[in-house]
């Protein structure tokens, strides 16, 4: 599945539900796992004998006092909890209200795979924005506020596949076109990246299944002295935070989950990215009707078939003649950005709409690539693959592939195949996949209510995977923003959700019933390259 920050999916297809075949799976051995989870109880009581030595945050972590860091070490393998060992970076800010409200460590992780979290404390620091204040301020005043690096992530023993600098950026290609010699191309090409990924990975890429990430959790817990785990996870972050429930149900306080992978073990991974596609045709479809709705301002077509052949024309247009570093491959990006977060519509109706009349600059200021970030970004790409690749079993059969994107792509062309060349190298992963983790609470677990939170048309993390967690999880409760679609609902100001999002986090009450929200208000065209902003009213 497509990655994505604050990525994720839903097995039932319009069309058919889609699966790995079960064949591709490789089930553990149980005595494996349940070495893996002695591993994990011997490494948590070292971790929590230990402790974490914060102090000042690394330099290139952009992360400055009152912020603090610090290093918890965790196995590699944890059959072998003696055995190598790696650190991962965490990063804490302490709780702003008084002695008397404070209620511990409320950990983050904000997806991916392959995201880092550090960031995160920042949100309850003097001076952020207007919403993220307005949205965090509760959790800041209440808990301190912990992000970390999984594993294999930035400063937690990063993994790559190639050196960034080694492959010089081209403009890319229209990512919708599947013809036989590009599906040929795009083979040979995932099969070399599958085996640079596995000659460099090392003991790491061989133990980054999710169950791993949710042990490293275990042991953070563990680190910051807290006897249950407080937990806030967003998109990949659901999964991350159902896998440890599953694993660890007696741990958990209190968990909130945002914008939910859908935990159907028989959709992780491959059946959930064949779903997803179908949700982002739709929720593109959303931004099409809102450009048509506003074509005084963009000129981009009065109906959404005239956005589309516009949308197309610039495809063609770039697939010609790149903008620089721009090419179709790179406004196709933007336009997924487009479609995950409503944030997104007005800039990047500006930028097609400039483009299409003779301006590049916006578009090259928006999509060109920054060769800053490409090592993070490299980074991100060698951590996702080796979760998901690893996580669960995938079709090993270019045919299986080639048929079922091609049905999909015939009514779903927006995302469907460049979602199956990103995931491509997981047809020839040196990592066999194990057996995705049944997520679910049995009577009796200690499992408290977990709250779940949910866009009705979100792409990402389709609305199907947070109905499915809900039915897993006995006694959760679901929290729905109707009729909207943008990912990660922290991202912006719904007082409905953020209202109960802070009454749980508080009480621990859940309610004794699930919630749908009124939506939030979409943006508001102020000129072709301005809106105003539906959280707080300003222009921008």
């Amino acid at each position: 599945m497509r990655r994505a920050v604050v990525l994720a999916v839903s097995v039932v297809l319009t069309a058919g539900a889609a699966t790995a075949p079960a064949a591709a799976h490789f089930p553990e051995p149980v005595v494996t796992e349940q070495l893996r989870m002695a591993g994990a109880s011997v490494a948590a009581r070292a971790a929590g004998a230990t402790g974490i030595d914060f102090g000042a945050c690394p330099a290139d972590s952009g992360l400055k006092a009152p912020v603090q860091c610090g290093t918890v070490r965790v196995p590699v393998d944890y059959t072998e909890p003696g055995g190598a060992k790696i650190g991962l970076l965490v990063s804490r800010l302490r709780a702003a209200g008084p002695a008397s409200v404070r209620q511990g460590s409320l950990v983050f992780n904000p997806g991916g795979p392959g995201a880092s979290g550090l960031w995160f404390p920042s949100v309850g620091r003097p001076g952020v924005g207007a919403v993220t204040r307005k949205v965090w301020e509760t959790a800041a005043r209440t808990y301190d506020l912990v992000g970390f690096d999984p594993r294999g992530v930035g400063h937690s023993a990063p993994l790559s596949c190639q050196d960034p600098a080694a492959t010089p950026h081209a403009p890319g290609a229209d990512p919708r076109q599947a013809t036989a010699a590009v599906k040929a191309a795009k083979r040979a090409e995932a099969r070399r990246k599958a085996e640079r990924c596995g000659a460099r990975g090392g003991a790491l890429m061989r133990n980054m299944r999710t169950a791993d990430l949710a042990r490293d959790l275990d042991v953070i817990r563990a680190a910051l002295g807290e006897p249950r785990l407080n937990y806030y996870g967003v998109s990949y972050g659901t999964y991350l935070g159902a896998v440890y429930a599953t694993l660890f149900p007696s741990h958990v306080r209190r968990m909130v989950v945002d914008s939910v992978v859908n935990p159907d073990p028989r959709g992780v991974w491959y059946g959930a990215n064949l779903a997803q596609d179908v949700a982002f045709e739709r929720r593109w479809a959303d931004w099409r009707a809102w450009v048509a709705g506003h074509d005084a301002v963009y000129g981009l077509g009065r109906t959404p078939g005239r956005v589309q052949a516009n949308f197309d024309r610039a495809m063609r247009m770039l697939g010609k003649r790149p903008a620089g570093k721009v090419g179709a491959g790179e406004l196709h990006s933007a336009a997924v950005q487009a479609a995950y977060y409503d944030q997104r519509w007005v800039s990047f109706a500006h930028l097609l709409s400039r483009y299409l009349r003779g301006d590049d600059d916006p578009l090259i200021a928006a999509a060109a690539p920054d060769p800053g970030a490409a090592k993070d970004e490299e980074n991100s790409e060698a951590v996702y693959l080796a979760v998901e690749c690893s996580d669960a079993g995938w079709p090993r059969d270019w045919n299986v592939w080639d048929r079922d994107n091609s049905r999909v792509a015939r009514q779903h062309p927006f995302e469907t195949w460049a979602n199956a060349w990103l995931n491509l190298p997981c047809a020839s992963w040196p990592v066999e996949g194990g057996r995705a983790v049944d997520v679910g609470a049995r009577p009796g677990s200690g499992l408290p209510p977990v709250l779940i939170v949910q866009s009705e048309r979100d792409a990402a993390t389709p609305y199907e995977g947070a109905l499915e967690l809900h039915r897993r999880l006995p006694g959760s409760r679901m929290i729905t923003e109707a009729g909207r679609g943008s990912h990660g609902l922290i991202s912006f100001w719904n007082e409905c959700v953020t209202a109960r999002v802070d009454r749980y986090l508080v009480s621990g009450a859940a309610g004794d019933r699930d919630v749908s929200c009124s939506g939030h208000p979409l943006p508001v065209p102020s000129g072709s390259g301005g809106a105003k902003d539906a959280n707080t009213g300003r222009f921008y």
